[in-house]
Formats: C-alpha cells, structure tokens, sequence
C-alpha cells in the first residue's frame, strides 16, 4: 500500500464561462495535513468539494487510497452517482456552517450517519460517539440539542459528526468563518489535537498562524492553479511568488 493518501491530477471544473480550476494537481501522504490557502475565489473551496464529489469535475483524477474516480470517464446517471458515491465514502466533510440536523440531540447527530447509511450496529455507533464527543470536549452534552449549544460547540460537534463515519480524509472547509472570534480557538484546538493523532486531513483556511501550526504541507491557490507548494516554512515563512507575498501582507494586516 502507497503512503500516498491522496494524490489529485489534471482537475479541471467551469462554472459556466468560469473556468475555476485549471489543471489542479497534488499528492498528500497518510497522516499528514494540507493546508489550502488563497484569496476568495481562488477554487480553494470547489478543489476540497471534488475530493469527495460534492462538486463533479469535468475532468481529472481524484484517488484517496485504492478507489480512484477519472471524472473524464465518469458515466451519466445512476452509474455515475454511485461512482462519485464510492469516492465520498472515503472522505468526512466539516462545513463552514454546522448543518446539525435541530431536531435531533448530539448523540443522535453523530450515530445517524455510521447507523443509517453504513448499516453499523446501534450499540457500537453510540459507544463510538461517546469517546468522540470526549475527544472534542463535549462528553456532558450528548443529550443537549444544537439550539442549546454555541457555535464552537455545534462546530465540534459536527467535527465527531465526521469522525463517526471512520474516514480515510476529514476536509474542512473553513471551519472557523462562520464563528464569533473568542470561538474559534476552541475548534482550531480540536483540529491540531487530530493532526497530532495522525489523521490525513485537508484544510481550507485563512487563519494563517494556524496553518503554521498544523499544515505538512501547504498550496497557495489563485487564479484556479496552485501557484507556489511546500512546507509552511516556506510558503508562509518565506514565500517565492509575488502573488503569494500580496495575499499573506493583505491577511496578516487584516488579522
């Protein structure tokens, strides 16, 4: 088996005229972090979405560990969904926005996943999903429902929300935007605590200084390609493109 987890080529994706990734090409090995980072627009966001085929390329190759997807040859209709299916299966997605389901405690928001569409034995699922909210903080909270939480907590929550499913690749996509500032160490803190553990993940962020911290590697995007790649040190510590340089001064003095 490949130490490779993921490894991404030729990705193309339009949005009608727009033409928002270009030729998109990258390897993460298991148990490391990827950082995406770049300014609004940039296809941080549709290049997180196609790993898991939320957003279908029109061609390009995603393979996260053996099931591997050539958009280019991806068959219309029910055979083409249960492909791009195959390859979701692969990955847990943390959105910008918690998506809990309101009417539901935390427990059941996390077990209804692994329960429902992994058909996994009920009493395993919860006993999995205790040690999950213990993992981010939360073990007192299971019978709370999201109303009653904050947007850190409902953030966290849809953190184990992802863990449950026992992914090959949790994704982020901006885990922290859509929370108060004083929140937003709390689940950066849960991120960094799941890097430290060794799980393959891939980070859409702006919080530069957390991307320091936690990314292996990090792709600075703009214009829909990868315009510089490497370790933090140097794409943020100690970048070669202009491009790169003009969008870290802009964040860091907005920070």
């Amino acid at each position: 088996m490949t130490d490779i987890r993921i490894e991404v080529s030729g990705l193309h994706k339009a949005f009608g005229s727009l033409e928002v990734l270009r030729g998109i090409g990258f390897t993460t090995p298991r148990g490391t972090s990827t950082v995406l980072l770049g300014p609004s627009g940039s296809g941080k966001t549709t290049l997180l979405r196609s790993l898991n085929a939320l957003d279908i390329p029109d061609s390009g190759v995603v393979r996260i560990d053996d099931v591997s997807v050539d958009f280019s040859l991806l068959p219309p209709g029910k055979a083409g969904r249960a492909t791009a299916r195959d390859l979701r299966a692969q990955s847990g997605m943390v959105f910008q926005s918690h998506n809990l389901f309101p009417h539901r405690t935390v427990l059941q928001n996390i077990t209804e996943g692994p329960v429902v569409a992994q058909k996994r034995p009920p009493d395993e699922v919860v006993a999995e999903a205790r040690v999950l909210l213990d993992q981010v903080g939360l073990a007192d909270r299971a019978d709370s429902y999201p109303y009653q939480l904050s947007g850190g907590q409902q953030q966290r929550v849809g953190i184990a929300r992802a863990l449950a499913l026992k992914p090959r690749v949790v994704l982020f996509d901006e885990p922290t935007s859509a929370l108060d500032p004083e929140l937003v160490g709390e689940v950066l803190s849960v991120i960094r605590d799941l890097a430290a553990q060794g799980w393959t993940m891939v980070v859409v962020t702006h919080e530069i200084r957390f991307a320091e911290q936690v990314a292996d590697q990090v792709l600075f995007l703009d214009g829909g390609v990868i315009v510089e790649r490497g370790t933090p040190e140097r794409v943020i510590g100690d970048p070669q493109e202009e491009r790169t340089r003009r969008f870290l001064r802009r964040v860091l003095e907005h920070g």
